[in-house]
């Protein structure tokens, strides 16, 4: 079960990869609008699987699981901010240190331990992200500084939320665990949407519904499933995959520039993340069990 829950992960990280395709498809919707669809569609989707099976909505340590809710919601909002004042380049290498962070807070908070050759590859695939993004423009400039901070914001709250549904993943459904992800950000974010809804096209609304099944149902259905069976860390790890495949469907879809130094550090992240594959099957972890 461990290594479908590896292979759902690194699935997941690859689907995640189309979010960037979508966004930019979409013209009418402003970004925090964009950012309701994310949180709304997946509540909606999980909310009637719920009542369908006989779950109740807030069961066990709910309290616990809608301060990760909250701080979901903040990621969200911090993660929109961080790409709006700064260059893409700043903000994925800077958001994508929370997989660094992720294994930080595990060992703090959930006793994980991290084996020296895994912290490694860790640190080389963050390495890859740093070499992907070289050739782009890196600025600190006053508005360039702001997006930094938003974007390191968002690369903690998002390790926050990891580590936090990790403490409680033998407890909930993978499902449950989307549920409460983005439960909060519905009504955060509902006020932005009504403001610019009179403006939205039917084919962006369709767009945003289907970016919101693609990243809140599909994408963390299988990161939450994977986490279930893996340690934070090495689930994290495995998501640096999304920058590989973003780069990829840019190229097809946008005729973006591929280049060297994304060519590098994608096989870098991949070559990474074939190793800890490999060593997580070879140090035989006992599995958690879910309940």
């Amino acid at each position: 079960m461990k290594g479908k829950a590896t292979y759902g992960v690194v699935l997941g990280a690859l689907i995640a990869g189309t979010s960037g395709v979508i966004i930019k498809s979409i013209d009418s919707i402003d970004a925090t609008s964009i950012a309701w669809f994310r949180t709304a569609v997946p509540t909606a989707i999980v909310f009637a699987w719920m009542l369908l099976n006989g779950v109740k909505p807030f069961r066990g340590n709910y309290r616990k699981m809608m301060v990760g809710a909250l701080i979901n919601s903040l990621r969200i909002y911090l993660y929109l901010i961080a790409f709006i004042y700064t260059s893409i380049g700043n903000a994925v290498i800077l958001f994508y240190t929370w997989p660094i962070m992720v294994a930080l807070l595990g060992f703090l908070f959930l006793g994980e331990k991290v084996a020296k050759y895994q912290s490694f590859l860790l640190v080389l695939t963050f390495l890859g992200i740093v070499l992907a993004y070289s050739d782009k423009p890196f600025s600190f400039e006053s508005r360039d500084f702001l997006g930094m901070l938003a974007a390191l914001g968002a690369s903690f709250a998002n390790a926050a939320t990891v580590v936090l549904f990790k403490s409680e993943v033998e407890n909930y459904h993978s499902l449950e665990m989307i549920f409460y992800q983005n439960v909060l950000g519905v009504f955060i974010f509902l006020p932005f949407f009504i403001m610019g809804a009179g403006n939205a096209e039917i084919v962006d609304i369709g767009l945003g519904t289907l970016f919101g099944f693609i990243a809140g149902i599909l994408v963390f259905g299988l990161f939450f499933h994977g986490l279930t069976y893996l340690k934070a860390a090495t689930a994290s790890t495995l998501m640096y995959l999304e920058v590989v495949s973003a780069v990829l469907f840019g190229y097809l879809f946008f005729n973006e520039v591929l280049s060297v130094h994304m060519v590098l550090g994608g096989l870098l992240i991949m070559a990474s993340n074939l190793l800890l594959i490999r060593f997580d099957r070879k140090k035989n972890v006992p599995e958690i069990k879910h309940k």
